[in-house]
């Protein structure tokens, strides 16, 4: 699917964002997120300490992904696939190197989303399907 103009613009300016991922038992975790980037329609998520979150997604690839900035923001569910080679790999740990060079990445998360919620803090808008 593709993200409106307004989830994007809010996805790559958030002042925050938490991923949420459930175990093949049924418990939930959730974790924030630092560094991510749109590639085509798919959000990429970097790895750099992913415990069970990574556990999670290799059990059941359904997640949630909530973005705000102020008092605006939207929550998309998706599939995640996990990668640590590949074309889109390496230019992610390029990317990485010139950022941030500190870090070392040890794969990417790549979510395909399914649908998006508003979760604004606006009785109009929160809680609206939009895409």
């Amino acid at each position: 699917m593709q993200l409106s103009a307004a989830c994007v613009e809010t996805l790559l300016h958030a002042e925050a964002k938490a991923l949420a991922t459930k175990s093949s038992a049924g418990e939930v975790n959730v974790v924030p997120v630092s560094t991510l980037k749109m590639v085509g329609d798919e959000i990429l998520l970097v790895n750099y300490f992913f415990g069970q979150t990574l556990e999670n997604i290799q059990s059941n690839p359904e997640v949630a992904l909530a973005y705000w900035k102020g008092l605006e923001g939207y929550q998309l569910k998706a599939v995640a696939r996990y990668e640590t080679t590949g074309a889109l790999f390496d230019e992610v740990v390029m990317w990485i190197k010139e950022i941030l060079p500190s870090r070392v990445v040890k794969g990417i998360v790549i979510l395909t989303p399914q649908s998006v919620r508003d979760i604004s803090a606006d009785a109009e808008r929160a809680g609206k399907v939009v895409g």
